[in-house]
């Protein structure tokens, strides 16, 4: 059986953990090295950017998450998920895992009062609409060549795809549906 990891240093852990048992797929909460051995794949959780990425330098864990992205490990960021994991963040010059050929503008609907839930169809993910739940959401303003998007709501790009990598403006994990994570699980397994 497949291990799904979620970095648990800062951010919505629990709610990942939860649905990953809602699937019936093993979680494991993730903070070392070692721990990142033991994984066939990571979801990186809403939270804030900033502090996780701190913490990612702390905990010695920036280098050896980048050559396992790299080396093919599938990945998962929702929210500052998808900050940490994007190549270029608009307004900064600092990067963290500088994965995704992605551009991210952070807070792009504005702070915590600004945050909304929608529904939309996302066809690669399921057949009906699914519900979004938008909180000091990103969304990605630039994509690279070999980057699929995968939903947008307006004419803002909240989802996308880039081989072993998924990101998401959005938290499936705090909504009734695990569409996602059955996604994200079936990445793990290819």
């Amino acid at each position: 059986m497949k291990t799904i990891g979620v970095l648990a240093l800062q951010g919505a852990v629990a709610e990942h953990l939860d649905k990953l048992e809602q699937i019936g797929t093993a979680g494991k909460k993730v903070r070392t090295i070692n721990e990142l051995q033991q994984i066939d794949g990571l979801i990186i959780p809403g939270g804030e950017s900033t502090a996780i990425g701190k913490l990612l330098d702390d905990f010695a864990l920036t280098e050896p998450l980048e050559k396992l992205i790299k080396d093919g490990l599938p990945v998962w960021g929702t929210c500052a998920g998808m900050i940490l994991l994007a190549k270029r963040i608009c307004g900064q010059e600092k990067t963290y895992l500088n994965a995704m050929d992605i551009s991210v503008r952070r807070n792009a609907y504005g702070g915590q009062l600004d945050s909304f839930i929608t529904t939309c169809q996302i066809p690669a993910i399921a057949s009906g609409k699914l519900p979004l739940v938008f909180i000091r959401a990103p969304y990605i303003q630039d994509i690279g060549k070999t980057v699929k998007i995968l939903a947008e709501v307006g004419e803002n790009i909240v989802a996308a795809r880039q081989d072993n990598m998924l990101v998401t403006s959005f938290h499936p994990e705090l909504t009734h549906v695990d569409d996602f994570h059955k996604y994200f699980r079936q990445m793990c397994c290819q």
